[in-house]
């Protein structure tokens, strides 16, 4: 028998779970069905261990800042993510305030985001990054220091053993979050099961296929019992992570075609002694390595998972043809397709620095990852950390010309008729998810957009605006948020970080 639906979302992680919570609030009345292959919402990407997690908002990571060839600083792409990690804010407080989400605590909590560079160039260049920053509005509050003795105050776990000879700054900022996607995740799916949508886990869609009159056939197993389910949905969303781009290839559409898909595990150290976790409270990001993709940026990085604190460091690129953690070793190669074998083929042929990144970390052993660690934590010892294996990056292949290029991003792929979506790629991912579930909505349903907006403008005040360009309406959201998400920090950063474990408590 076939069902009816119309919308399906296929992947339990937080973009379905986002844009199904968008779609309950703008259209009750609409059926909705969510397919997940795994058995628990979030498994995936948007698991807090794999890779979602920093609150992507620009104010550390160095990689959305990058120096021109005259020694300035472009900031550009900083201003616009941490735009769109504002949306994505006002939605969480839109959903604390109305009964969509509970405890704000149980997914975001206010940890200081920090960059940090040694030696003289990288100090100039942070610098400037600073004068170029700290005037924006967005970024209000960053702080500029180069004193060793501050420093070894603000963080004394990388302070202590490191030769000050050589020169250090840090850009600190008191106002950014450490987000749980998991438990967001959850907290979202948990709100559209109880307002009647369908979701189904242990469940994977297995083909999409359009019809006549523009809806889709969507063929559906449960891996349980092997059974197959056959839908007919009116618009669908492809929210997989690394399954999406397989999905998308299978549905026909001219959109996706000349797209392809690179894969990329990792690894981090997580942190096992408690006496270490507590003196770190920040989530600390340096400089990729000279050659290396930005998703290799080296990070310290305090977390609150489940409210409970933790504390890792990496990311060690590693290598496998799967699209998922728990995918399939043929993956890659069944992606390759008449319409994208010259993109593949194009980025092959160029991307030689990410090729030789890749061989020098596959071939790094335990103990040579401690002592890349050390850069960051200069008595680092391999026993106070365990190695944990990420989740999939599958970045962007994007036709260009008779070749392709390499995309380090998020992209959206939506069909002319607007009858189908999907999301590829990775960071900044999760922490923009709203922002990029809205352009959904805007892309695909355009003659419902235009009653939806007083209801979106409802949960996303400032949509349509540049809080960037609009210095009043920013105070006003952010002051909003900041209350509702209970994001006030009771201590500031002239206390005894020693002394202070960094729990949920802490905040």
């Amino acid at each position: 028998m076939t069902e009816k639906t119309d919308v399906v979302l296929i992947g339990a992680g937080i973009m379905s779970a986002t844009l199904g919570a968008l779609l309950r609030q703008l259209q009750p009345d609409w059926s909705v069905s969510l397919f997940e292959r795994l058995d628990a919402a979030a498994a995936e990407s948007s698991d807090p261990w794999n890779n979602a997690g920093t609150g992507h908002s620009a104010l550390c990571e160095l990689n959305y800042s990058p120096q021109n060839p005259d020694g300035s600083v472009d900031v550009s792409k900083a201003i616009d993510i941490n735009e769109r990690f504002q949306v994505s804010r006002q939605f969480w407080s839109y959903g604390v305030e109305n009964g969509l989400l509970g405890d704000p605590s149980a997914f975001i909590n206010p940890i200081p985001h920090v960059s940090f560079v040694h030696g003289a160039d990288n100090v100039d260049y942070l610098r400037k990054r600073y004068e170029a920053l700290s005037r924006h509005p967005l970024f209000e509050g960053m702080e500029y220091i180069d004193s060793p003795d501050e420093f070894a105050r603000r963080l004394p776990l990388m302070s202590k053993g490191r030769d000050f000879s050589e020169p250090v700054a840090l850009n600190w900022t008191d106002a950014g979050t450490d987000i749980d996607f998991g438990s967001l995740t959850a907290e979202l799916l948990a709100y559209l099961g109880a307002s009647g949508a369908d979701l189904a886990f242990g469940h994977e869609v297995t083909d999409l296929t359009k019809q006549s009159d523009g809806s889709w056939l969507v063929k559906v197993r449960n891996l349980r019992t092997r059974r197959t389910r056959t839908l007919i949905s009116k618009f669908v969303f492809v929210g997989a992570g690394g399954g999406a781009l397989p999905l998308l290839q299978k549905s026909g559409i001219k959109e996706a075609k000349g797209f392809g898909g690179f894969p990329v595990s990792g690894q981090f150290f997580r942190c096992t002694n408690p006496a270490l976790i507590q003196r770190h409270e920040a989530k600390v990001y340096g400089k990729a390595a000279v050659g290396a993709p930005p998703m290799s940026v080296p990070h310290l990085d305090t977390r609150v998972i489940k409210g409970r604190p933790g504390l890792l460091f990496g990311p060690y690129a590693g290598w496998t043809p799967k699209f998922l953690k728990d995918g399939s070793n043929v993956d890659l190669f069944k992606s390759v397709k008449p319409n994208n074998i010259f993109s593949l083929l194009g980025v092959g042929a160029t991307e030689f620095g990410l090729t030789k990144y890749l061989i020098t970390e596959l071939l790094k052993s335990e103990a040579g990852k401690v002592d890349t660690m050390k850069e960051f934590v200069p008595r680092a010892e391999g026993r106070d950390w365990e190695l944990i294996t990420a989740g999939q990056r599958v970045q962007v292949i994007r036709r260009k010309g008779a070749g392709g290029v390499l995309e380090f991003g998020t992209a959206v792929i939506t069909a002319g008729d607007g009858t189908i979506a999907g999301l590829l790629g990775a960071s900044p991912g999760a922490s923009t998810g709203v922002s990029a579930m809205i352009d959904v909505l805007r892309r695909c349903f355009p003659s419902e957009y235009e009653n939806w907006t007083p209801k979106l403008k409802e949960m996303v005040p400032s949509l349509g605006v540049k809080l960037s360009e609009n210095q009043a309406l920013y105070r006003e959201v952010s002051d909003w948020s900041s209350k509702t998400l209970h994001l006030t920090r009771v201590s500031d950063n002239t206390a005894n970080r020693d002394a202070v474990a960094p729990t949920a408590k802490v905040w």
